[in-house]
């Protein structure tokens, strides 16, 4: 079986979740099938194939590069069996691969949001207030919409996200949509008792912290956990890790908060920029707490990611986080109710301190959180689900293409 997996990011360009989780299906899959990986970018690697955007789209609109490359990356695919997009940047070029080629198309929908201005950018590189071309979104919808329901097989990371697809999608038939949670690596994520990492940032190991891993985006709430830490356990330290800074209202609204927190408790730190891996784990292993803000989450990964380094989890309980979070056991889930933010603000300082105030109860949390992702989340069950799903496609009475 020859598949073409299709993506925007892949190593060592990675900037969010989706990109995360290519990274780690492909790994496993390659044991499992004759896997190609397609992606932007630039270089070469055996099994994996670049694609930048046509350079006569140079300043045009994001929406337009961002198909450039899809097809370009759909003209490479002959000889393949089946392709595998993910996301909506690489979900027409699996579509076209699919009417060009004859060929089954799966699609992971990693989730429902449409890019935001400067979403078209190389992963890492800070966004700016560029104003969204007046079709771009408009574009984006009509490629993610023609891919979801023309696919022979849609991809939900978790029975939320399935429930959210086919809400969104009412053309669909159910049966066509099917849950594979994504994973995390027990073995890359595991507790690392060193603290270089935590000297070299300045933060002090004989206090308990609460960390926070993520992007500046609307979604990830972390203007709620800045408001909410004023009232944090004062004895604890405060460590933000969000990624490349930019010059969005996002952006700013975070400086601000960050600022006015520094004025009523110390041992606050903000890390921008990407943090190497093992910097990442050693900070989740230390950390007392590890908090997830987000409004919406498809299935949350970097909660597993904490999870399996033996860190007690506070999030909110919304999207897939809860089929992560196991209420009380692995950590505390948080109610949102984005008409009532002071409510949810108010919830997420109780669950931090409590945990905060309880260090048996938050290492009993961890251990179940390293158990559970040990158990349930190991990438290699997620890659046989889908090559499961590859072989039905391929010899069951849908024959390649027909759909």
């Amino acid at each position: 079986m020859k598949v073409g997996l299709l993506t925007r990011e892949y190593p060592p360009d990675l900037s969010g979740g989706a990109g995360a989780h290519v990274e780690f299906l492909a790994r496993e899959l390659r044991a499992l099938t004759d896997l190609e990986v397609h992606c932007w970018g630039d270089g070469e690697a055996e099994g994996v194939l670049r694609h930048r955007p046509a350079a006569s789209l140079a300043g045009a609109d994001p929406s337009l590069r961002a198909l450039s490359v899809d097809l370009a990356m759909a003209a490479e695919l002959a000889g393949r069996d089946l392709v595998h997009s993910h996301a909506w940047h690489a979900s027409l070029a699996g579509h076209l691969a699919k009417l060009l080629h004859g060929i089954p198309h799966v699609i992971t929908a990693h989730s429902l949001e449409l890019p935001r201005p400067g979403g078209e950018r190389p992963p890492g590189e800070a966004r700016t207030r560029e104003a969204p071309p007046g079709g771009a979104r408009a574009l984006a919808h009509w490629a993610r919409r023609t891919a979801i329901e023309s696919a022979d097989a849609v991809v939900a990371v978790s029975r939320r996200m399935r429930e959210e697809i086919l809400a969104a999608h009412p053309a669909l038939d159910p049966a066509v949509v099917r849950v594979i949670r994504g994973g995390v690596d027990s073995a890359l994520f595991r507790p690392d008792h060193g603290t270089d990492t935590l000297e070299r940032t300045g933060i002090d190991p004989e206090r308990p912290y609460a960390l926070f891993v993520g992007r500046v985006a609307p979604r990830k709430g972390i203007p709620h956990l800045l408001r909410a830490a004023r009232t944090f356990d004062p004895e604890a330290q405060l460590v933000l890790c969000t990624g490349p800074a930019g010059a969005t209202a996002e952006d700013d609204e975070v400086r601000e908060l960050v600022t006015e927190l520094d004025r009523v408790r110390d041992g606050v730190h903000w890390m921008t920029g990407t943090l190497p891996r093992p910097r990442l784990v050693q900070l989740l292993s230390h950390a007392t707490v590890f908090v997830c803000p987000s409004l919406h989450e498809p299935l949350g990964m970097v909660n597993l990611e904490a999870m399996a380094c033996g860190t007690a989890v506070v999030a909110s309980a919304v999207g897939g986080i809860p089929e992560v979070v196991d209420d009380g056991t692995t950590g505390l889930l948080v109610p949102y109710d984005a008409r009532r933010p002071e409510d949810f603000e108010s919830g997420l300082t109780q669950a931090v301190n409590r945990v905060l105030d309880d260090p048996r109860g938050a290492a009993r949390m961890g251990a179940a959180g390293r158990r559970r992702a040990v158990r349930d989340f190991a990438w290699d069950q997620a890659a046989r689900r889908t090559h499961a799903l590859y072989t039905e496609l391929l010899t069951g009475p849908s024959h390649p293409g027909s759909r």
